[in-house]
């Protein structure tokens, strides 16, 4: 097997190549980009952390009431943010949401789009689903390196390594939805003479609301989970904590802010099942 060993194809070599190439001739893009990401960012950490915490904490149970109509699901938000409130937790949650809310602006922005795309165009989504499977399966720390490489460190490199994880689930789940509208519906706006955009808007998109929607939650899911990965790379937030008790051997910091960690999953998630009213 030596000869087969001895006659190496140059993956690694051709991606530093292409990084480097992409770091010298790109660089005012990835400058333009680090900026508008951090304004956006800095912007919903602003949100977030300049009202006093009861005045947030409010502002999620209406919203969660908004979307529920439900006193069971508003009551889990109240008490998971007292009790985060009492853990001290208060300044890393919000900047964790930060995070989670900003991969969820840009990855809708885009995933959905697509999604529509690849549903309209088979042959797209024949093209796109193995893409897809290589940015859900390769090991995400590999985003890390690139990232750091074009933005540096902070809060914009964990957010591109988030998006480049979780975007394939909004395009998958909004592709299965407007797939799946029934044929019926289709051919009746067709048959009152509806143009593409209308059957897209009143049709299309009404159909696949729940699939939307199981996309939205997911990406704020899969987000969470990538808060401590992003704290690698220098991302404030949860993972901050988490990171910090693995580097210390603190079970007690360890378990305190793993366990914050589910309960702002727990809060989002019941936030956001509307299609199980």
């Amino acid at each position: 097997m030596e000869w087969l060993t001895d006659h190496k194809l140059p993956v690694g070599p051709i991606a530093k190549t292409v990084f480097e190439w992409l770091k010298d001739n790109g660089a005012w893009f990835f400058d333009w980009l680090s900026d508008m990401l951090e304004a956006m960012i800095d912007g919903i950490l602003w949100v977030l952390q300049t009202p006093h915490p009861l005045i947030i904490i409010a502002a999620f149970v209406a919203l969660t009431w908004t979307l529920q109509r439900r006193w069971q699901p508003c009551l889990i938000v109240f008490v998971g943010f007292l009790f985060i409130l009492n853990q001290g937790y208060w300044e890393e949650t919000t900047e964790s949401l930060t995070l989670v809310l900003s991969s969820c602006v840009v990855c809708m922005a885009v995933g959905v789009p697509i999604g529509i795309a690849a549903a309209h165009r088979p042959r797209l989504y024949a093209w796109m689903a193995p893409v897809l499977d290589l940015m859900q399966t390769l090991p995400t720390f590999v985003y890390l390196i690139p990232a750091i490489v074009f933005f540096g460190i902070g809060m914009v490199p964990g957010l591109i390594a988030t998006v480049i994880f979780v975007v394939p689930a909004p395009i998958r789940l909004t592709h299965l939805g407007i797939s799946r509208t029934p044929m019926p519906l289709l051919e009746a706006a067709q048959a009152f003479g509806a143009t593409t955009s209308q059957v897209l808007w009143k049709v299309e998109l009404p159909s696949a609301f729940p699939q939307i929607m199981a996309g939205l939650n997911q990406t704020i899911m899969l987000s969470l989970s990538m808060v401590v990965i992003a704290a690698l790379v220098g991302a404030d937030g949860l993972g901050v904590p988490v990171v910090r008790a693995l580097n210390t051997v603190n079970t007690s910091l360890g378990f305190e802010s793993g366990i914050i960690i589910v309960v702002v999953a727990i809060m989002l998630d019941r936030m956001l099942q509307v299609t199980r009213k």
